[in-house]
């Protein structure tokens, strides 16, 4: 996965015909953003009415819009600098433009129009400068990217059979669907055509999760945006733009792209830009639409989207692939229509699975696979193996915080220690503890139902623990590289896990053997409950050494902000409370990580409490340290870049980032270890204990 480097232009209303420019640039290796330091601010002036006037004009609007906003000497000089910095990297620059709500007039000005300060093409044509707006969104869904395999495609196609009633032109929409058919290739589309257009279908298909949504109606902006979908009987049902936002909004799972091919769902007259239909998806929570700026031509419309959909199939990146659509239909007096409003940091609609640098990465699975087959490998496990089961811990941060009416800043609702932290002080220390198990209990019963066992249908107290294992099971059933089984079936000795769930004990058990699972004594209760341990795990009796604590004991469970405090200080002050098996394990083995996000506190806790402080010279003579991430984003989002972060923990040693899901390392671990003993699956032996 290359990088990119990014450029973020920012208009905020500095007084009243004036505004500042900020300029943030960063590049993908580095952590730091670089912010330009001057005595004042930039300030730029846009005569709109005279920019309205030369709307006929596209090379004279883009001249003088041009003009105007890098007026700044200063700031033309610095966005060529920044252009120079991501040139001389070879890596492509991403310009997002931020416009701040307190200057909604300049969200109506055509910045697709707007050229490079020393060029004569627009910046949104240039195979070099990846251009999009950005909208912000109180929307905290989280945007998941699918690996490329996995993504699915909605095309949704409304022809009512009385458009001349309303002066609009028909168009051939079977032959669209087919060119669309072509252009999608083998993604999986499902393919809503005339006849079944209408609303109620469209709510249907955006249930099942489509990462990749087109819309092919008419529209137009009538005190408000309007698309022409369908009624049962096949005439118009003129769907309003807040009806549409409200579907996207309140669905489980946005599309990751919606791109609308329609008629002013981008704005057209100079107040209406932030009412039209592409940027109210954008606020609804979709990361990425596409719409169009004004009356466009179906023509023009019908050869950019086949040639981004062209595009979007070669690597999966959505502000090049619009920058390549637009060079398309370059001549066509409405090429600048189509617009793009972004919140992806990636700007990828799917990621390839993989290591960062292929070629080095793959050329390490043979001494995985030694450090395997030798016990000399430790798989250290993390929060993205339960999500499957329970849902990720910023899910249940968000519904805490909506819940409990968590103050703090909204980028910190998906924050779960802090949010608990917050419960723990506004009710009492018990009380995120409490709630952690209710939550648990009632998405189980949400997701599996009647799956489970009848007694265990009901959210009622006391039954976690077999509710979890009796999902877990499930799971395990259902797909053959299930994380948890395909780990148990490897000769590993010691497992080591930041999660309360005992989900890799009942995985080791269902395959006979017979895990002893400790607690780390991080507090005065678990040191009270606590078996000494000085036997020696092997991979029939493996141990399995929960960090973090483990829901059956709910005292043990670092969970508040205060708890990661007070288990990173008695474990650093106090390296006894660590047995020596697990310390030997950390400091003498390959390090398998499986499942973290890079800003978890999880992560970091573990980094600074055992493995940055012990070990240093003897991990540096490892073969690797194999670390798999999941690409999530909003989180760093390419191996370089967490390799520069990881590096600073590792202290030299070698590491080798897997960049995708958890299953995709599983299933790709497996296909390289054909010949490592597994265990069968017998009648189960019993269970782990503490």
């Amino acid at each position: 996965m290359t990088g990119v480097a990014e450029l973020e232009l920012s208009l905020r209303r500095f007084d009243a015909a004036s505004y500042t420019v900020d300029l943030r640039f960063s590049l993908p290796a580095s952590d730091v953003d670089v912010r330009p330091d001057r005595r004042g601010p930039m300030i730029a002036q846009f005569d709109l009415p005279r920019l309205h006037a030369l709307a006929a004009d596209p090379d004279a609007y883009g001249a003088l819009l041009t003009a105007s906003l890098f007026a700044p000497a200063e700031l033309a000089t610095l966005f060529q600098a920044a252009s120079a910095a991501a040139l001389s990297q070879q890596l492509p620059l991403r310009v997002r433009l931020s416009i701040d709500v307190g200057a909604p007039e300049l969200h109506s000005l055509r910045w697709e129009l707007l050229r490079d300060p020393l060029g004569d093409a627009p910046l949104s044509m240039s195979e070099q400068i990846r251009f999009s707006r950005y909208l912000s969104s109180a929307d905290w869904r989280q945007a998941r990217v699918r690996r490329k395999g996995e993504i699915r495609a909605l095309v949704f196609i409304a022809h009512p059979s009385d458009l001349a009633t309303y002066q609009l032109a028909t168009f051939d929409w079977a032959a669209e669907q087919k060119r669309l058919a072509a252009a999608l290739g083998a993604i999986p589309t499902t393919f809503i055509a005339p006849g079944s257009a209408t609303l109620a279908q469209l709510e249907a298909e955006l249930r099942n999760a489509p990462d990749l949504v087109i819309i092919v109606a008419h529209g137009r902006f009538r005190d408000g945006p309007v698309l022409w979908l369908e009624r049962p009987a096949g005439d118009s049902d003129l769907v309003p733009g807040a009806q549409l936002e409200l579907l996207f909004r309140t669905v489980e799972q946005c599309p990751r792209l919606v791109i609308l091919a329609s008629c002013q769902s981008a704005g057209d007259e100079y107040d209406a830009l932030l009412n039209a239909l592409a940027p109210r998806l954008a606020s609804a929570g979709v990361p990425a639409v596409i719409g169009m700026s004004g009356t466009i031509s179906v023509e023009t419309a019908g050869s950019f989207q086949r040639t981004l959909i062209a595009e979007l199939l070669r690597d999966g990146e959505i502000d090049r692939a619009v920058a390549a659509a637009r060079r398309a239909v370059r001549l066509r007096g409405d090429f600048w229509m189509p617009v793009l409003f972004s919140r992806l940091r990636s700007g990828r609609l799917w990621y390839v699975p993989g290591f960062g640098d292929d070629q080095q990465g793959f050329a390490r699975w043979p001494s995985l696979r030694n450090s395997i087959l030798n016990q000399r490998c430790t798989p250290i496990l993390g929060s993205g193996l339960f999500e499957p089961l329970l849902g990720s811990t910023r899910e249940i941060a968000r519904q805490w915080a909506e819940t409990h009416g968590f103050p703090m800043e909204p980028h910190e609702r998906e924050d779960l220690p802090q949010v608990a932290q917050f419960l723990a002080v506004n009710q009492d220390s018990q009380f995120p503890r409490d709630e952690l198990a209710n939550y648990l209990r009632n998405e189980l019963v949400r997701r599996f139902g009647d799956q489970l066992p009848p007694e265990l249908r009901e959210a009622r107290p006391g039954t976690l623990d077999r509710m979890i294992e009796s999902a877990g099971a499930l799971l395990r059933k259902r797909a053959a590289g299930e994380p948890h089984d395909a780990l148990a079936r490897l000769p590993f000795p010691i497992y080591i896990t930041t999660n309360a769930d005992q989900l890799i004990e009942a995985a080791l058990t269902a395959r006979g053997k017979q895990p002893r699972a400790l607690i780390c004594p991080w507090n005065d209760y678990v040191r009270r409950t606590q078996d000494d341990y000085d036997d020696q795990p092997t991979p029939e009796h493996p141990l399995v050494y929960h960090l973090f604590g483990r829901l059956s004991e709910p005292d043990s469970v670092v969970l508040t902000e205060d708890d990661y405090f007070d288990f990173l200080i008695n474990v650093t002050r106090n390296s006894l409370l660590i047995p020596d098996t697990v310390g030997a394990a950390l400091n003498d083995t390959a390090l398998l990580f499986l499942g973290f996000r890079l800003d978890d506190w999880s992560f970091r806790v573990l980094f600074r409490s055992l493995i940055s402080k012990e070990g240093r010279l003897k991990r540096r003579r490892l073969t690797h340290v194999a670390v798999q991430i999941d690409p999530d984003e909003g989180q760093i989002t390419n191996p370089d870049r967490a390799r520069v972060y990881l590096e600073e923990y590792f202290q030299g040693a070698d590491i080798s980032i897997y960049w995708g899901s958890v299953e995709d390392f599983i299933t790709e671990l497996l296909r390289q270890l054909p010949d490592v003993p597994v265990a069968e699956q017998p009648t189960p032996a019993g269970a782990g204990r503490l």
